[in-house]
């Protein structure tokens, strides 16, 4: 990828056309993660139709963390049966699992942020780290404006974490363009997001936001930090 797809990114307006451009271009495997949370289906409703306009596959998965809600099951479910997908579950490996259970407990990583950035690690970094060895390119739904260290995100970047080209085309979109988006194609949607949890990751450490807070207050809430992130995404990326 290159400025010349920014560039008809930015000018493209319909979402499928930009996934369409996307697969046209990517050399190697396409693969789109998910979280299941508002932007991801609506990236995969997209998804879809890109594919059958030009014949490109996309390998789907999500992080099967075993942390994750009830309620994020059930729109998983839903999701594999409105489009006819199965949904690679990534999960964490069980021997890693174990010894980092034994060393911080059930829930230490809460203590610091050095074992919440290794929980994320056993349960998110290293199950995607062989996911996306080999692929071409990795679609993701961050946007500029879910929060601070997010905003200088371009449409293409190499991803410096894992080595992988990484595509961002809803990243000059706002919520209320994508909840829009999912209204106007009736995409299934995780009923938390009714009860105020706007971005949704693991059951523990996601919260739901009081009126006027940012949309990611919710994740881990109990840290002061003010660049929160999981680890999945570089803080400040490498626009190609």
């Amino acid at each position: 990828m290159n400025s010349t797809i920014d560039y008809d990114l930015a000018n493209t307006p319909d979402l499928t056309a930009r996934l369409a451009i996307l697969l046209e271009h990517a050399v190697g495997p396409v693969v789109l993660t998910t979280s299941f949370g508002l932007e991801d289906q609506v990236l995969t409703h997209a998804a879809v139709e890109a594919m059958a306009a030009t014949g490109r596959q996309v390998s789907f998965a999500t992080l099967d963390t075993g942390r994750l809600f009830a309620e994020t099951h059930d729109v998983w479910a839903a999701t594999e049966a409105r489009y006819g997908l199965r949904i690679e579950s990534l999960a964490p490996d069980a021997t890693a699992l174990r010894h980092l259970v034994a060393s911080q407990g059930p829930m230490g990583f809460r203590e610091t942020i050095d074992n919440r950035k290794a929980c994320c690690a056993t349960r998110k970094l290293d199950p995607l780290r062989g996911f996306l060895e080999g692929a071409g390119l990795w679609i993701t739904g961050l946007r500029a404006d879910q929060s601070q260290s997010r905003t200088a995100i371009a449409f293409t970047m190499h991803d410096p974490v894992f080595g992988v080209l990484k595509a961002q085309p809803l990243a000059d979109w706002s919520r209320a363009d994508v909840a829009a988006y999912a209204d106007a194609h009736n995409v299934p949607r995780n009923v938390l997001h009714a009860r105020g949890y706007l971005s949704i990751g693991c059951a523990p450490c996601t919260r739901a936001v009081a009126p006027g807070e940012p949309e990611r207050a919710g994740r881990w809430w109990w840290e002061n930090e003010a660049h929160k992130e999981c680890g999945l995404h570089q803080r400040q990326p490498e626009t190609v």
